[in-house]
C-alpha cells in the first residue's frame, strides 16, 4: 500500500506522457478529474495554498482523493528504498524534523525510529486521518500528524529550530519554489538538513509535450500548477537560498548514466 507521497515516485516518461493526455482530454471535455492525476501532482494542492484555488477547497478534494491514494502500489521500490537509506545517514536520536506534505505518513513513520521527534503536514484532513491511525497500529508515539498548509507553518515554527526538514515531490510543483526553500532554511537550525526529491521536467523526454499541455489544463482547472525545471536549475536555487549541496542521487540506466526521467535526491545543508 502506499502510505506516503514519495512511495509512489516519479512516473516515467512515456507514463507521464499517457497520463498528461488523458488528463487534457478530460479538460478539454468537461469531466470530473480523477485518481489519473499521479500521487506526486497531487501534493501541491495538499500543502500549499495558491491564489487560485482556497486551501478549503483543495483539501476537501484531496480528502475524497485519500482512501484510493493510500491504496496505490509503490512505483519504485527499489528508489525509495535508496533515498530512505541516503537520508537515513544524516539523521540522530536527538533530532526533530518536519515533513510538510506528508500524505497518509508512511515516509515519517519510517524515519521515526531514528529521531527524536517529527511534526508531520499535510493540508488534507482525511490523509493525516489515515497517518493516525497508521501511527496508532504500529505504535510509534514520536511523529505528531497535523492538519497544516505551509503558509501555516511559517507562521508557526520558530527559525533555527529544526535539525531536518522533508520536502518529497513536492518543489516541482509550487509557483513558489525558491519562497519555499529560503522559508524551509529559516526553520533550519546551523547544520541542518532538507531532504527533497524532485522532478525536474526539463531534463526528461516528455517536456515539450509538458509544456504544450500543462498551460491548457491548468487553465481549465484540471491540472495543478507545474514548474518545469532542469537539476541546474534546481541545484542553483538551493545555493540561492543560502544551502551547501551535501548529497545528490539519482536512479541510473543500464549504461550506468543518471536516468534523467526520475526524480532527483537532493540532500541541501545550512551551513553552521
Amino acid at each position: 500500500h502506499c502510505t506516503s507521497r514519495e512511495l509512489t515516485g516519479p512516473l516515467s516518461s512515456s507514463q507521464f506522457a499517457t497520463r498528461a493526455r488523458m488528463n487534457l482530454k478530460r479538460s478539454l471535455s468537461f469531466l470530473p478529474l480523477t485518481e489519473s492525476l499521479s500521487a506526486s501532482s497531487s501534493k501541491l494542492y495538499r500543502t500549499m495554498s495558491t491564489t487560485s484555488t482556497p486551501v478549503d477547497t483543495t483539501a476537501k478534494f484531496w480528502d475524497k482523493m485519500a482512501p484510493g491514494y493510500f491504496k496505490s502500489p509503490i512505483k519504485d521500490l527499489d528508489a525509495y528504498q535508496t533515498k530512505l537509506e541516503l537520508t537515513q545517514q544524516y539523521l540522530k536520536p536527538d533530532m526533530d524534523l518536519l515533513e510538510f506534505g506528508c500524505g497518509t505518513g508512511g515516509t515519517s513513520l519510517i524515519h521515526a525510529p531514528n529521531v527524536k521527534h517529527i511534526l508531520a503536514t499535510d493540508i488534507s484532513s482525511k490523509m493525516i486521518e489515515i497517518a493516525k491511525q497508521q501511527a496508532d497500529e504500529k505504535q510509534v508515539a514520536n511523529v505528531d500528524f497535523k492538519v497544516a498548509s505551509v503558509d501555516e507553518l511559517s507562521n508557526s515554527i520558530p527559525s533555527n529550530s529544526l535539525d531536518g526538514v522533508l520536502g518529497l515531490s513536492i518543489l516541482h510543483l509550487v509557483d513558489n519554489r525558491q519562497e519555499v526553500m529560503k522559508q524551509t532554511y529559516n526553520w533550519l537550525k546551523p547544520g541542518g538538513y532538507f531532504f527533497t526529491s524532485t522532478v525536474c521536467i526539463s531534463d526528461m523526454k516528455v517536456a515539450t509535450l509538458v509544456r504544450l499541455i500543462a498551460p491548457v489544463a491548468q487553465w481549465l482547472g484540471f491540472f495543478p500548477p507545474l514548474s518545469i525545471i532542469s537539476s541546474d536549475q534546481l541545484r542553483q536555487d538551493f545555493k540561492g537560498a543560502g544551502f551547501s549541496i551535501e548529497k545528490e542521487w539519482r536512479p541510473t540506466k543500464p549504461n550506468g548514466k543518471p536516468d534523467n526521467d526520475t526524480a532527483v535526491f537532493i540532500i541541501g545543508r545550512k551551513p553552521e
